[in-house]
């Protein structure tokens, strides 16, 4: 490996005009003294690592439970819930790139650039996470309520989560550690969504309030339970969601501790060569003509838009098509811990095989158990099965995207080597598009639902309803996946271009880091390179 690294040195070295040469014998100075690879503990990754807890766990509890908590907690009516849903999330993904433009107008401090975001933005996303899971008193204004502190919340949480994600380039230079970081990111992200479901699931499960049956358009409760006890049923499924609430923000104070004491930001070192930086609109313009960024994010937004179908429709769709009522969250927990335990199998496959051969094999693979959900009748041994499977593939749409995404960074600043301070542009409208579109499909899903009839908390759904969810559930993201899959095939950075990048922006790096360079000379390196 000396000898290889020789080599490209040398031949890096081979391409510089004699005039940058001549200042120094540099190149003879850094094969002498050659640059030693930044590698990055166990513990740094693991407490990296656990910063992507937070997201996942406030993520999973309302991607799963926010629209069964609103049409049955709650009981919001099925209109304006799914007006709460979709401006919601619209607004979550109009914050991404606003919070993306703020921090490129952060300038670097003792704690970093990004650091301070997640610091101040830890406490109040705490405090507005448990409001929305608080049933207020007053029956006029409960959609106001929900409406402006699930938009409160997603504004914090996106403070946290664009730069933790932007946190990637600056943990290291080197590409394997990066993607060996991302790997370790990606296994915690899923055990939150683990703990999410968990929590959630579990202790909502345990205080599940009677259904309703509906006779003539009435509704009366259920012959196991009367008004009475009705009523106290649902006061204990509300303690319950706000017990669980408790829960989460708890772990969510602890993982950014554990982010902020054990992770420290590094600057790119002809990143500090830049006298200003760039503006953000014109970064914008530089990373939206980016054309593998845009095919990037063109296949995962239908493929996160599958997956995010099903999970904001999974609750009700066991609930009613399923008659699973009591199941669910147990259902909910196989799929996760089945992805938590393949997370390390599919950083091998990417690393072995290529990760476009990982996007190919691993988003399919939920394909044909979707199939089989469709088609199969209510079996609950079947379900967990067809659960556990599926888990295999949540793995890969965690791990691969994100896995990806830094190949295109790497990209791009070979071919604008001073446009710097563009990451979290890449990260932010990346979150924009997966998240606006989430909102979309969360929307619609809970607006077909009430032209379908949906009844709140009723026992049992009309058919219409059934037929709905069992759609919303299995054939719209085959169908999204698939149009994803083809996509992916005009994405042009495969393992070659990747090898190549890394061993061009490596020796800008040991350029730019030797001593005496101008920008002048950087320039023309970048340039030549």
């Amino acid at each position: 490996m000396a000898k290889g690294e020789g080599a490209e040195s040398g031949s890096a070295a081979g391409l510089l005009p004699t005039g940058i040469l001549q200042a120094g014998e540099r190149p003879a100075q850094m094969k002498k003294e050659p640059k030693k690879k930044q590698q990055l503990s166990i513990c740094n990754k693991l407490c990296y690592a656990v910063g992507g807890a937070p997201y996942q766990v406030t993520g999973c509890a309302l991607g799963f439970f926010l629209q069964i908590y609103l049409l049955d907690v709650a009981q919001v009516n099925p209109f304006p819930a799914s007006i709460i849903l979709f401006v919601g999330r619209a607004w979550d993904a109009f914050t991404d790139p606003l919070v993306g433009f703020c921090i490129s107008k952060s300038s670097w401090t003792r704690l970093g650039r990004l650091m301070p975001w997640i610091i101040f933005s830890t406490p109040l996303a705490i405090i507005t996470y448990f409001l929305i899971w608080f049933v207020p008193d007053f029956p006029q204004g409960q959609e106001l309520w929900y409406l402006l502190f699930y938009c409160l919340f997603e504004t914090l949480v996106t403070c946290f989560h664009v730069p933790y994600s932007a946190l990637t380039m600056f943990i290291s230079t080197e590409q394997s550690e990066r993607d060996s970081a991302t790997a370790y990111r990606m296994t915690v992200e899923v055990l939150g969504t683990v703990l999410g479901t968990a929590i959630q699931g579990q202790i909502v499960g345990q205080a599940n309030a009677p259904c309703l049956q509906y006779l003539n358009g009435s509704a009366v409760a259920s012959e196991s339970a009367n008004r009475t006890y009705s009523t106290s049923s649902i006061r204990e499924t509300q303690n319950a969601y706000l017990l669980a609430a408790g829960v989460i923000a708890s772990i969510y104070v602890i993982c950014a501790v554990i982010l902020t004491l054990g992770v420290r930001e590094q600057r790119e070192p002809y990143e500090t060569q830049q006298a200003e930086p760039m503006s953000f609109f014109r970064g914008l313009r530089q990373v939206m003509s980016h054309g593998p960024y845009i095919k990037l994010i063109a296949g995962f937004l239908f493929t996160s838009l599958a997956f995010m179908l099903v999970e904001g429709n999974f609750a009700l769709f066991c609930t009613y098509t399923l008659g699973f009522r009591n199941e669910f969250q147990n259902l909910l927990l196989a799929i996760m811990l089945s992805a938590t335990f393949t997370i390390p199998i599919w950083q091998w496959f990417l690393t072995r095989f290529g990760k476009k051969t990982a996007v190919y094999v691993g988003i399919s693979s939920a394909v044909p158990f979707l199939i089989l959900v469709a088609l199969l009748e209510s079996n609950l041994i079947v379900t967990y099965v067809v659960a556990i499977a599926a888990g295999i593939s949540v793995a890969a749409a965690f791990l691969l995207p994100w896995s990806m995404l830094p190949d295109v960074i790497d990209d791009f600043h070979l071919k604008q080597p001073h446009s710097h301070g563009t990451e979290p542009i890449f990260f932010s409208f990346y979150v924009f598009f997966t998240k606006f579109a989430s909102g979309v499909s969360l929307g619609i899903s809970t607006l077909s639902l009430d032209f379908a009839g949906y009844k709140t908390r009723g026992c049992s759904q009309p058919a219409s309803v059934k037929f709905t969810l069992n759609m919303l559930v299995t054939m719209a993201p085959i169908v999204l996946i698939l149009l994803g899959l083809l996509l992916f095939k005009l994405y042009p950075i495969d393992e070659e271009k990747r090898r190549q990048n890394k061993k061009a922006l490596q020796a800008l790096r040991d350029e730019a880091s030797s001593s005496g360079y101008s920008d002048t000379d950087s320039t023309e390196l970048a340039s030549i390179l």
